[in-house]
């Protein structure tokens, strides 16, 4: 039965589950808010897949989407199809309103070179934010060793950019337990993290990162930016 909550109850909720295996807060959200009000987010990177993994064994048939911004890696695309056939989830394909070729008319040829907040905003968040509308939580990879616009995430959080529950199950584990996940439950994985990608985003914003640099470092090179607009 799905439950609506406000930013109080989610506080409570926070509190409750703070520090508790993913699994059980997987399970907290998939309960609470039932089959149609969560959705997990996937960009088929190394989080996600583990989330996919642990919530089609919670509950088979679970909603997933994906940000299709046509700019995608093709060892991207290859992952999803991967994940797809192993799981039981209910994978859904969310496109930006504009092709590319109507972005580029509108606002001239390679956008993300010259302004990626407007690129993010229209490839990435206002689809989700229409994906989102219909919801009353969602789940995503986030975790707080990834940055430190991440390091603050919590297992469950109100979103208040988007005014809805966000849930973070993986937010205290480790890059190694991610993959210690990966290898234990032979968790098809996106092939360039095998080649130096810890983050994978569109291939005109990513790059593979160098020894000793910061695991985000290689996303939108040459600019300060460090996230697209979907979170924090």
């Amino acid at each position: 039965m799905s439950v609506a909550m406000g930013p109080r109850e989610v506080e409570l909720a926070a509190r409750e589950l703070a520090g508790r295996p993913p699994e059980d807060v997987l399970r907290w959200a998939l309960d609470t808010f039932g089959p149609d009000g969560v959705a997990l987010a996937c960009s088929f990177g190394a989080e996600d897949v583990v989330l996919v993994d642990m919530a089609s064994r919670i509950r088979p048939g679970v909603r997933v989407f994906y940000l299709d911004t046509d700019l995608l890696f093709p060892e991207t695309y290859e992952t999803c199809e991967r994940v797809a056939a192993r799981y039981d989830v209910r994978l859904e394909q969310v496109r930006p309103a504009l092709s590319l070729a109507e972005q580029a008319g509108r606002y001239g040829d390679g956008l993300w070179a010259r302004d990626p907040d407007t690129c993010c905003r229209l490839r990435k968040v206002e689809p989700l934010r229409g994906v989102l509308a219909g919801l009353e939580a969602w789940v995503t990879g986030i975790r707080r060793e990834q940055s430190p616009t991440r390091a603050g995430a919590a297992e469950v959080e109100w979103d208040h950019r988007f005014g809805l529950v966000k849930v973070n199950p993986l937010a205290r584990w480790t890059w190694d337990a991610v993959w210690g996940y990966i290898r234990a439950h032979d968790v098809p994985y996106n092939p360039l993290h095998d080649r130096s990608y810890p983050s994978i985003g569109c291939i005109p914003c990513t790059r593979p990162v160098r020894p000793g640099e910061d695991p985000r470092a290689g996303r939108w090179p040459g600019f300060a930016k460090t996230e697209c607009g979907l979170h924090r």
